[in-house]
Order: structure tokens, then C-alpha cells, then sequence
């Protein structure tokens, strides 16, 4: 068959882009590495937001994409592309409404305002009913692709790794399998998403240690073919963590452990414990309710790890310390699960820990002191509950963990490649977290601002394409 488009990854973005295009008649070849469709979104909560829709709207909520723009803006400091922000935000609403039409359904306590990142002033973040809810999106994403699979206007090869561009004349013409098969169309869509289970082309990229909650198939496949072919990237020096995590169990697996995640948001667990860095410096407010100051602070740290350092009366009398764990949990877990220590003193902590104990001492023994004066005038903590002096003593190491990578391929307003020099590439374009997050996130973390863009450049590429197969005099935006 002769394809309009070929859709390299079937993500959110990817089927987004294939279900759209092939609604305006295009034929649409998907290929996809993995054995399924949904990329990312078997490991995503599933997270979406917009300004001015329906589920706002029935809850009273007055918002539309102006003052989402201006949230997003105050939150990220400017650092995202304006363009790209903009053109995502006046197509999400109807992203939201195309997959309520196709059964999503959205957990009554929705929309809300998500209080793990920067928070925005008005709710209008949603997810599915049940958690993770990425799932839920690619269900409704499967009842809407069914359809153009029955027609034949979308074919859907998973197992089927992509290799390389074909490139002729300067123009993306194709693509070429790992077993050196061609495919051909007029305009090739790359929907890979991010590298975030790739720790050489992170460290590359993005110059900092790899922990991770990324699909093990973010491996930066379209990034590295659009690389090779010319293109250029935006979005480097823009990374940013998310606050803490355990280390891997195995040092070969990169895989964050979401089930035990230790609690750092101070408006759910005010912080009995100090954090510490390698020399046994406190470096932020322990007790600051802004995860974003955190995060940013936590960039400045050497390797971005820190330790949760406190004692048997904290483990007893605070809220639980880690998702999923009993404090006596916690305390069977130490010396058996790598991260998590205790000891009868502070230098002996430090030394099971990797902790300077000299630096662990002096800052207990000054921490010590504000909560007897009742005056942090290190950091300004508030929420100075008790002394650490009662062992054993505990600490849980904590790395930077990667939710979305931040780097990605440039792309102009109309989504098409661009190469080093600012030139478009023609035949090709980009949609989803292969751009980078940066591009609608900045330095920062929005709530719902990696899912629905990456759906709402799908949709806006598909439409496009499917416009310039209908018109072949128009070129396709």
C-alpha cells in the first residue's frame, strides 16, 4: 500500500497523530518497536490539564487557555517556547473533550489542583477515575483507533524497530527498518518520546545521575535518527528532577521504586527528619512547602543526592516516612535494602552511609540547637518538632528521579524538524516527549503539560497531514 504518513512510535502522541490524520482520510503506516501500542502511558498517572472545559465548567470553574498560559508561566519563569505553549494550550480543551467522548472517565474529585510540583491557581488537572490513569487514556485511545484499523486506513506493526531516515535530495522520504525493509511516505512523524531509560544519552544530554520512571522503551530511538540525519535540539541545560527517590535495588536497573517512595511533600508529613548532602550539610528548609524551590536547590547538590537523616523518636512519632511501609517496616528494611540505614550512633551512621561524619555531627549538633532555641536561622525551618538525639539513628539516601526528559529534537510552530541551522527538514516532523519537555514545560514541572501536549500536537499534525492529502497543492503545516 502507498501510505500519506508514516508514524515512528504509538504513544499518546503517536496514535494521536494516526487516529487524526487518518479521520481526514489519510493512510497511516504505525510502527512501533514494542510489542503494544501506548509507549509511555502503561507507566503514566495519566495526568491532563486545560483552561475552559467541560469538567471545569460543571464544577463552576472559570478558566480558559489565556490564564493557563499565565500560570504556566509563572511557574516555569519564562523558560518554555511561548509558540509551541500557546498552540498546545488552545487545543487541549478540545483533547479533553475528544477523550471523554471516548470514554474516559475522570475521578469525581476532578478537576483539581495537583500539589506535587509547583501548583497552579485554578484546578484543572484531571486523571481517570482508577490510578495509574495512563492506561485509561490509551483505552479510550484504542476505541478510537479501532475504527481506522478495521478500514484499513491505519495498519498498526508492533515488533517492528525503526533504524534510520531515508533521506533523499535534503527531504525525509521514509524510514528503514532494523532488518533494512523500507517503508515510504511523503511525510514521516516521529512519536518515539524521551531517553529516559537510556543512561549514556542522558548523561549526555542531560548531565545527571539516572533514576528513573520512564518506559524501558525511552530509549531515545527517534532522537538519535534525527540527530544523525541533521536536526538539531532544544531544550538542553533546561533538566530538572523530581524530589527524591530510593536508589535502584540492582545497580543495572536504572527503575525507580514508586511503591516505596519516600514522603518529602511538607503539607502531607511535616518533616521530622533533616536533609543532608555527601559532606553532612543541611541545604534547604526541610519543612518549605514548595516543591519547586526544592527541586531547584537539589540541582546544586553534588550528584543530586541527598539523605532523610533523623532518629528513633521521628520514626516513631511521625507520620509515615516512606509510601508503603510501617515505621517497623522501615526499620526491618535498613541494612537490607540499599539506601536505607541505621546505627547506634551518628558516626556510625555516617560511615554505613557514605555521610561525612564529621559534617553529620556538626549539623545535628546545630539543628539540635534551633529546635532548642526554637529558631532555624540556617534555612528559616518552622517545623522544628524535636531534637535528633534518641538512637538509633536512621538515614535514607534519596537520588534525583526522571519523570520526563527535558532535551529533545527542535521543531518550528507547524511541528516540522529543524536542523542545526534553523532550517526546516521537509517530510519530517515531531510530536510528543522526542521535542523535549522543555519545550511547553521550561525548567519546570506543569501538571498535565507533558500528556496533553504530546496528544494535542498528535491531533494538530494529523489534521494537518490529512489537509494536504486532500489538497496536495497545500503544503502540510
Amino acid at each position: 500500500m502507498a501510505w500519506d504518513v508514516i508514524v515512528v512510535g504509538a504513544g499518546p502522541g503517536g496514535l494521536a497523530c494516526a487516529i487524526t490524520a487518518a479521520s481526514g482520510g489519510a493512510r497511516v503506516l504505525v510502527l512501533e518497536k514494542a510489542g503494544d501500542v501506548g509507549g509511555a502511558l502503561p507507566y503514566s498517572g495519566g495526568h491532563l490539564s486545560a483552561g475552559g472545559f467541560s469538567a471545569q465548567r460543571a464544577r463552576g470553574i472559570d478558566d480558559d487557555p489565556e490564564r493557563h498560559y499565565a500560570d504556566i508561566v509563572r511557574i516555569n519563569r519564562g523558560t518554555g517556547r511561548a509558540d509551541l505553549t500557546r498552540l498546545s494550550l488552545a487545543e487541549q480543551p478540545a483533547v479533553l473533550e475528544w477523550l471523554f467522548e471516548a470514554g474516559f472517565s475522570a475521578a469525581p474529585s476532578t478537576p483539581r489542583i495537583v500539589y506535587g510540583h509547583e501548583p497552579y491557581t485554578v484546578p484543572r488537572t484531571v486523571h481517570a477515575a482508577t490510578m495509574p490513569g495512563g492506561p485509561a487514556v490509551l483505552a479510550a485511545l484504542r476505541r478510537l483507533l479501532a475504527p481506522h484499523a478495521a478500514s484499513g486506513l491505519v495498519e498498526v506493526r508492533c515488533g517492528t524497530a525503526v533504524a534510520g531516515l531515508l533521506v533523499e535530495d535534503g527531504a525525509v522520504v521514509g524510514v528503514t527498518g532494523e532488518d533494512g525493509r523500507e517503508w515510504r511516505a511523503p511525510a514521516v512523524v516521529l512519536a518515539t518520546g524521551g531517553f529516559g531509560f537510556a543512561p549514556e544519552l542522558f548523561a549526555e544530554l542531560e548531565g545527571a545521575p539516572l533514576v528513573t520512571s520512564a518506559a524501558p522503551t525511552s530509549t531515545g530511538d527517534g532522537l538519535l535518527m534525527a540527530r544523525r540525519a541533521g536536526a538539531g535540539l532544544q531544550g538542553t541545560g533546561r533538566y530538572l528532577p523530581t524530589f527524591g527517590g530510593l536508589p535502584p535495588q540492582d545497580d543495572g536497573d536504572p527503575r525507580v521504586d514508586w511503591l516505596h517512595r519516600p514522603q518529602l511533600v511538607a503539607q502531607e508529613r511535616p518533616p521530622w527528619e533533616i536533609y543532608v548532602d555527601r559532606k553532612g550539610r543541611r541545604w534547604i528548609a526541610e519543612d518549605d512547602p514548595s516543591i519547586d524551590r526544592k527541586e531547584r536547590a537539589l540541582t546544586r547538590i553534588e550528584q543530586m543526592t541527598f539523605w532523610m537523616v533523623f532518629d528513633a523518636a521521628a520514626l516513631r512519632e511521625s507520620r509515615p516516612m516512606v509510601h508503603g511501609w510501617s515505621p517497623a517496616e522501615l526499620a526491618d528494611a535498613c541494612g537490607r535494602r540499599r539506601g536505607l540505614h541505621r546505627a547506634a550512633t551518628l558516626p556510625e551512621l555516617a560511615a554505613v552511609a557514605g555521610i561525612s561524619g564529621d559534617g553529620l555531627s556538626a549539623q545535628v549538633r546545630r539543628y539540635n540547637e534551633a529546635v532548642a532555641r526554637g529558631v532555624d536561622e540556617e534555612f528559616g525551618r518552622r517545623h522544628l518538632p524535636a531534637p535528633i538525639a534518641e538512637p538509633p539513628f536512621y538515614a535514607i539516601e534519596n537520588h534525583p528521579v526522571t519523570l520526563i526528559t527535558f532535551a529533545g529534537v527542535d521543531v518550528d510552530e507547524r511541528s516540522r524538524v529543524r536542523r542545526a541551522d534553523g532550517r526546516v527538514m521537509p517530510g519530517l516532523y515531531a510530536v510528543g516527549e522526542v521535542i523535549g519537555s522543555a519545550a511547553v514545560n521550561g525548567n519546570a514541572f506543569c501538571s498535565g503539560m507533558c500528556l496533553t501536549p504530546a496528544l494535542a500536537f498528535g491531533r494538530l499534525v494529523g489534521r494537518a497531514l490529512a489537509a494536504s492529502v486532500l489538497e496536495p497543492e497545500a503544503e502540510p503545516a
